[in-house]
């Protein structure tokens, strides 16, 4: 059973790493079952707070009807995640990603819930061209089935720009938990927590990062508008990233180092700004911005081969590859920082995760 809204909006705002989940795929393009439980087993082991299947890292081809995998890779994960919790209970968030226009989107939340999903993340991808009254009341029509996750996408891969007018009124949907913020784009981020800031509902609506351009700094960040002293500085206190379904373990204790430095209020601003050049320089590999992220979907897949939790990089869309000079990039920050891997980790249990 999905948890309640009340237990959902408290483990989100707790703040967790929810890595985007990879679609693990054979050779002839089939889906790779023992290795795809594989990963989400990875991502329970390394001590991640949720899963987000169905996303743009997960391939958002995965959700055309001709490859008929949507509904057998969210069971999949939804399973293997209630196969570990048994094993280890834990406060867990399992999110689904929903694309498509009303009548698809509602179809696919209905499909996530079937499978004890608690959110859904709500790409409006689909909809670029459809006027901002018309977007809210699709999001209103999602939010009446399970709580919704709000997602502001960089236009570089399909997302488009989503003015602060649009912000405002989306967090007065009663069934919004949280916003994953994406643009890539300082100014457009500052949108989404201004909005969340200034509706009041700070307290309801948790704010993540799905900026890998910019991880840790977003996670410094104290937000102050000028609402005055009794509405509390706004934080972005987590992340939904395709960077972190790569090296999730670090990740990880990275976000936990940083709450247990912010709680203590000492916060090692100069070592986490380094840090956070180091793992914006390593991302920009992975996700290919040489290329205009052509790659990025590739790259998490290539870490992913060499660490041989997947044995290719296939995508479902052909076109989709590593671009040239993309993997000598992987090489380079991965001699340059290897305090950002958990390749030792992985190595240690990857066994027993394709068992």
């Amino acid at each position: 059973m999905p948890q309640s809204v009340l237990s959902l909006r408290q483990h989100l705002r707790n703040g967790q790493v929810i890595p985007a989940h990879p679609l693990a795929l054979t050779a002839n393009l089939k889906l790779d079952e023992r290795r795809q439980r594989a990963l989400t087993r990875y991502y329970c082991a390394a001590g991640a707070g949720g899963v987000a299947v169905g996303v743009h890292t997960t391939q958002f081809e995965l959700h055309q009807p001709q490859y008929a995998l949507l509904e057998p890779v969210l069971e999949l994960a939804s399973e293997t995640v209630d196969e570990y919790l048994r094993g280890a209970p834990r406060p867990f968030v399992k999110v689904a990603g929903i694309v498509g226009d009303t009548r698809q989107a509602v179809r696919e939340a209905e499909i996530a819930l079937a499978h004890d999903y608690d959110a859904a993340l709500l790409s409006l991808r689909a909809l670029a061209q459809t006027p901002a009254p018309q977007l809210l009341d699709h999001c209103r029509r999602v939010a009446e089935l399970i709580p919704v996750i709000g997602f502001y996408l960089q236009p570089a891969v399909g997302g488009q720009i989503l003015p602060y007018p649009f912000w405002r009124e989306f967090v007065e949907i009663e069934n919004v938990v949280a916003i994953k913020i994406a643009p890539f784009d300082r100014y457009k981020s500052l949108d989404v927590v201004r909005a969340v800031a200034e509706s009041g509902r700070g307290r309801e609506i948790a704010l993540y990062t799905g900026n890998d351009d910019n991880i840790v700094a977003d996670l410094l960040t104290e937000f102050d508008f000028g609402a005055g002293a009794d509405a509390p500085a706004p934080r972005i206190v987590g992340g939904l990233l395709g960077q972190w379904a790569v090296w999730t373990q670090e990740a990880v204790a990275m976000l936990q180092s940083i709450r247990g430095q912010s709680a203590a209020g000492a916060l090692d601003y100069r070592r986490w700004l380094t840090y956070n050049a180091q793992l914006t320089d390593a991302n920009a590999a992975v996700f290919d911005s040489a290329h205009d992220f052509h790659g990025c979907i590739s790259g998490v897949h290539e870490v992913l081969r060499r660490q041989g939790l997947l044995q290719g990089v296939w995508c479902l869309n052909p076109a989709e590859s590593l671009s040239p000079g993309q993997s000598e990039e992987l090489d380079r920050v991965c001699r340059a920082y290897p305090h950002l891997t958990d390749d030792d980790f992985v190595a240690e249990h990857r066994d027993e995760w394709l068992r």
